[in-house]
């Protein structure tokens, strides 16, 4: 193996995934990769020059400068050259910076709206679409459809937090106090991810969610079922759900749990991802994450139920997991 390669391969591979800004797949991340490779070959450019002057004064060049060459060798590359470039790479970013930033005009009128609010350490996310009078709840998820602009309502109820997808487009903050607005154009179908990108806490690092980009028509017919209460069997996990008091901090649309403190757990069996981006959507993690959530996210306000019996946590994880 050619270990010299090794830091050029990690940087290449830095470059694509699912948490890429470089690899955009949507209308305000591709303008961001743009203004990012514009100021790469800017940045080259300049560098190149005081490399060549260094190369030409130090090898090449034996005999002094006259005076008056030197001055106009500082005058066009030490002031004149990189004053023009630079304000070239401003005055692009500056002509971009509407369409990194869609007008609040624009995006109002956008037919789907979904709210997103930072709480330590998860998202708690509705939906509200000119096809329902109500909002939808989910949590720690957040799906799009296909070529239609969203308008992301962003708000916390706690700490500072950073919303950010991207692959979608840029981050912004999430503020206690304050309703901030981003609009987001997706041009390709994908799983993404998007983390927390403002330190909130002990957990902060296992604070993220998945974005799921939709076709149009699967959107509306997920919206529609994500409107149901889920799927509701007699089962002796949800008799355990209640009597355990799960319900007084979760909802489960269709029965007695009503509780609002933490994630609406109403369809968590069709979610990519488990505790807030960090498992994967299993009953063994849902049975883990139900016993020992201190010990699998430090500091998260949901509380240990290790003392349950092993039949108790199985019945449980196992009615959550059915939840679609």
């Amino acid at each position: 193996m050619r270990y010299d390669l090794i830091p050029i391969l990690m940087f290449v591979h830095g470059c694509a995934g699912i948490q890429s800004a470089l690899e955009p797949t949507g209308a305000e991340a591709r303008q961001i990769a743009t203004l990012f490779w514009v100021m790469v070959i800017g940045g080259a450019t300049i560098w190149l020059a005081v490399i060549g002057t260094l190369l030409y004064a130090a090898r090449w060049k034996n005999k002094p400068h006259s005076a008056q060459s030197a001055g106009r060798l500082i005058l066009w590359g030490g002031a004149v050259f990189p004053a023009v470039v630079l304000m070239a790479l401003l005055s692009y970013a500056l002509w971009l910076m509407p369409s990194l930033r869609p007008q609040a005009a624009e995006s109002s009128i956008a037919p789907l709206r979904i709210e997103v609010t930072g709480e330590q350490f998860w998202w708690r996310v509705s939906y509200r679409s000119e096809n329902h009078e109500t909002s939808i709840a989910s949590a720690n998820e957040i799906r799009l459809p296909l070529g239609q602009r969203v308008e992301f309502v962003l708000k916390s109820s706690d700490v500072i937090h950073s919303f950010w997808i991207p692959s979608l487009g840029g981050k912004m903050d999430m503020i206690p106090g304050r309703t901030n607005r981003l609009s987001l154009l997706a041009t390709k179908v994908g799983i993404f991810r998007g983390p927390c990108t403002e330190f909130c806490g002990t957990s902060h690092a296992l604070m993220a969610f998945s974005a799921v980009v939709m076709d149009p028509v699967a959107f509306d017919t997920w919206l529609e079922a994500q409107s149901q209460p889920s799927e509701q069997h007699a089962s002796d996990g949800k008799l355990r759900f209640i009597s355990n008091g799960c319900g007084s901090c979760h909802t489960v649309r269709g029965t007695e749990a009503t509780g609002t403190l933490g994630p609406d757990l109403t369809h968590l069996g069709s979610r990519e991802s488990l505790a807030a981006g960090i498992l994967p959507n299993t009953e063994e993690a849902i049975r883990r994450f139900i016993a020992d959530p201190d010990v699998i996210k430090p500091d998260s306000k949901m509380p240990a139920f290790r003392m349950l019996p092993e039949d108790d946590l199985q019945a449980i994880a196992s009615y959550l997991k059915g939840l679609k």
